[in-house]
């Protein structure tokens, strides 16, 4: 491949860094969980509510900034949401009270929700032909930030002495300089984003066309929802998110309290849950030559079978469950870029932005409650049941993904 040819996908790569530094550090903090605790005297419900905070205030920023695209371009709404985060991350080397970490995790969580929505449809216009490769390359780079996350976390609380005397004159000098590293990296791409891909984009590729009409009005939106098949497709949407982003937000504590492992190997088996990441590339692939409703299907259906697995075989060690743990990323990321491209074919062109940015609300809305559920249920009751809740609700999702296939 010669360089004319890479240059055709400089705009899909620098879009996919800042989902690689954005979901980097979204996945840095489940982690430091542990470590949080610990330094801040909080329960599981505690923390688990402040990454819920994170995760609403990122889930109500999908539809605004997908609305706000279509005015005024992606790459503002994107480049400006990048700097917010960056700015968010850089404010964490101050030490202060656990409820002003939990205020900057919300600035966060705004921050990096400007961009999936935006960059789903930016994609699907940069590269008609080839949505689904595209989506699933992007989500791929995304969901590396969650293999990097957890290891750059090890790197900072328990470096090697010669590494320690380097990080040790880094704002913090703790966990809180890992957040100083990633605000200033996310700042520059950033940046070269906003001062590159403008002049990269084909006609229309920003706004998209021009609409022909008076500007959508908020009815326009909720008219989508009467339609049974979307509204049945929302549910799995709504149902795997939840089920995804528990188990993301407590993986490594389920692993070392509820399986008894090592906090060291809980968290290696948790960067296997985002190191199959690459069987997106795959699945937007198949997508693009068999159909969107089958690889979601069969995606689903391996999510539900391993968080079910989970539950019952908690006890079977750790090569079990790294197996188990593999086999959920693998349903989980091969959904991923399936159901991105199915939402942008199955949407009217003129309100796909705001479309695509009200769904991705409601399935993030409920992916940011799972982390507060799962935290009190844990306490509650412990972390089997909390998972094994987890694993009905990726089930209910694989269940009406196959009865859309079937009807289809």
């Amino acid at each position: 491949m010669d360089l004319r040819r890479l240059a055709e996908y400089d705009v899909l790569l620098l879009t996919a860094l800042l989902w690689f530094l954005g979901k980097f550090i979204r996945y840095a903090f489940p982690p430091l969980f542990e470590s949080l605790q610990t330094g801040y005297g909080v329960s599981n419900a505690a923390v688990g509510t402040a990454y819920t905070g994170f995760m609403l205030v990122y889930a109500l920023m999908q539809f605004p900034s997908g609305a706000l695209a279509d005015r005024v371009g992606a790459v503002r709404v994107m480049a400006v949401g990048a700097a917010v985060a960056g700015v968010g991350a850089l404010a964490l080397a101050v030490d202060a009270p656990f409820v002003a970490l939990a205020a900057v995790m919300l600035v966060i969580g705004g921050g990096t929700g400007a961009h999936k929505t935006v960059a789903v449809r930016l994609i699907a216009r940069v590269y008609p032909a080839r949505t689904g490769r595209a989506l699933g390359a992007h989500d791929t780079l995304g969901a590396l930030g969650g293999v990097a996350a957890p290891a750059a976390v090890v790197l900072f609380l328990s470096a090697p002495p010669f590494l320690a005397s380097v990080l040790a004159r880094l704002p913090g000098a703790d966990w809180r300089g890992l957040f100083v590293v990633s605000g200033v990296v996310v700042l520059a791409v950033a940046a070269a984003f906003a001062l590159r891909v403008p002049g990269r984009l084909p006609e229309n590729a920003d706004r998209g066309e021009p609409r022909g009409g008076p500007d959508p009005r908020p009815r326009d939106y909720l008219v989508l929802f009467r339609d049974r098949r979307m509204a049945a497709f929302v549910l799995v949407t709504i149902a795997s998110s939840f089920a995804y982003n528990g188990a993301v937000a407590f993986f490594p504590l389920y692993l070392s309290r509820a399986a008894g492992l090592s906090t060291s190997t809980a968290s290696l088996l948790y960067s296997v849950l985002f190191a199959v990441t690459f069987v997106q590339l795959v699945s937007g692939d198949l997508s693009d030559r068999l159909g969107r409703l089958p690889v979601m299907t069969i995606a689903l259906g391996l999510a539900a079978a391993s968080l079910i697995g989970v539950v019952v075989l908690v006890d079977a060690g750790p090569l079990v469950l790294g197996v188990l743990v593999a086999v959920l990323g693998i349903g989980s990321h091969g959904y991923r870029p399936v159901r991105g491209a199915y939402l942008i074919e199955e949407l009217p062109d003129r309100i796909a932005g705001g479309g695509l940015g009200a769904i991705r609300t409601l399935l993030m809305g409920a992916g940011a409650l799972a982390p507060g559920i799962v935290g009190a249920t844990a306490d509650v009751a412990g972390f089997r049941p909390a998972f094994a809740l987890l694993a009905g609700s990726v089930a209910l999702a694989a269940l009406a993904a196959a009865g859309l296939w079937i009807t289809e």
